[in-house]
C-alpha cells in the first residue's frame, strides 16, 4: 500500500471510507497463500447452515473466533468441535494501518485490537443477503479486504434492507472500512463479476473477502 494521504478515497456514508487498490498485488498474493491454509484447517472452510434451514452460498472460515449465525465461539461445535487458527499479530497490524488510511487520521487505530477475522470466498454464483454485523459487542469499525473478482457491494441504511443504499464497486485489492455512525448499516453483495480478477493473485477465480472485527468477547 502507498501509505497515509497517497491513495484515492471516497466516503460512501459517514463513517463508511472506500480505498481502492490499497493492497498492493503482493500483498494479496501473500494473503491468498495464508487463506488457503486457514480454510484447510482446523476447522475448514464450509458452508454455513442458517437457522431457517437455508445454506449460505460463499464458503467461510475464521481466525481468532468461529462465527455461525448469530454468535462466535472458540471451537466450531457446528463444524468438527475444533479450536479455530489463533488470530495473528500481522492481521492485526495490517487493520491498524487500514484504519489510519481510510480515515486519514494518525490516530484512528489507537486501541484497535481485531480478534476475529472472517474469511468468504465467493464463486461466481455467490451471494450476499442484507445484513448486519451485531455479533460483536463493541462498536470498533469493521475492516474488509477485497481479493480476486469484483462485485457490486450494497451498502445501505441502520434502520432496515431497503432503501436508501449505494452500491460500490469493489474490485482486487480495494479496502473498505465502516464505523461510527455506519457501524451497524446494512450491507450485502448482490452480485459478483466473474473473470474480472487478475490470476497474478494466486486466485484464479472468484473472490476473497476478510474481514476484521473486534468481538468485544474477552
Amino acid at each position: 500500500m502507498s501509505g497515509l494521504f497517497s491513495l484515492p478515497r471516497e466516503e460512501v456514508a459517514p463513517g463508511a471510507v472506500h480505498v481502492p487498490g490499497w493492497l498492493s498485488a503482493e500483498q494479496q498474493r501473500e494473503l491468498v497463500v495464508v487463506c488457503r491454509e486457514w480454510a484447510r484447517g482446523p476447522v475448514p472452510i464450509r458452508r454455513t447452515k442458517l437457522p431457517g434451514g437455508g445454506v449460505m452460498s460463499v464458503r467461510s472460515v475464521g481466525v481468532g473466533w468461529h462465527w455461525q449465525p448469530y454468535r462466535y465461539s472458540r471451537t466450531a461445535d457446528d463444524v468438527n468441535g475444533a479450536r479455530v487458527a489463533a488470530f495473528p499479530d500481522w492481521l492485526a497490524d495490517l487493520g491498524r494501518r487500514a484504519l489510519v488510511d481510510a480515515y486519514l487520521d494518525e490516530h484512528a487505530a489507537d486501541g484497535y485490537a481485531p480478534d476475529a477475522g472472517l474469511i468468504n470466498f465467493y464463486g461466481g454464483d455467490a451471494r450476499m443477503g442484507m445484513h448486519q454485523d451485531r455479533e460483536e459487542r463493541s462498536g470498533a469499525p469493521v475492516v474488509s479486504l477485497s481479493i480476486g473478482d469484483s462485485c457490486v457491494f450494497r451498502f445501505g441504511n441502520t434502520e432496515n434492507r431497503g432503501r436508501p443504499y449505494r452500491d460500490v464497486e469493489l474490485g482486487s485489492g480495494d479496502l473498505f472500512v465502516f464505523g461510527g455512525p455506519s457501524r451497524f448499516a446494512y450491507h450485502g453483495v448482490p452480485k459478483v463479476r466473474p473473470g474480472t480478477g487478475d490470476p497474478a493473485t494466486g486466485l484464479a477465480g472468484g473472490r476473497l473477502n476478510i474481514t476484521l472485527r473486534v468481538t468485544g468477547l474477552g
